[in-house]
């Protein structure tokens, strides 16, 4: 079974928090920094996939398609 979307968030910002706190060898911040353009690449698809599934309903009754801006 994948990981939730909220799993891979929780795990990216557990990474950043890693990073930030400057105790991290260098092959292991590189290691950690690869792992988490991979998830921020993962969510990304994700939001995009929602996103295009999503449909806005105007108070006069008509659908528009969800637009990122």
């Amino acid at each position: 079974m994948s990981e939730s979307f909220e799993d891979k968030l929780n795990k990216l910002e557990e990474i950043v928090k890693e990073l930030e706190s400057g105790e991290v060898p260098l092959e292991k911040a590189i290691e950690k920094y690869t792992d988490a353009m991979a998830l921020i690449r993962d969510c990304d698809e994700k939001l995009k996939e929602v996103a295009e599934k999503v449909k806005i309903v105007h108070e006069n009754g008509t659908i528009a398609e969800f637009k990122e801006e």
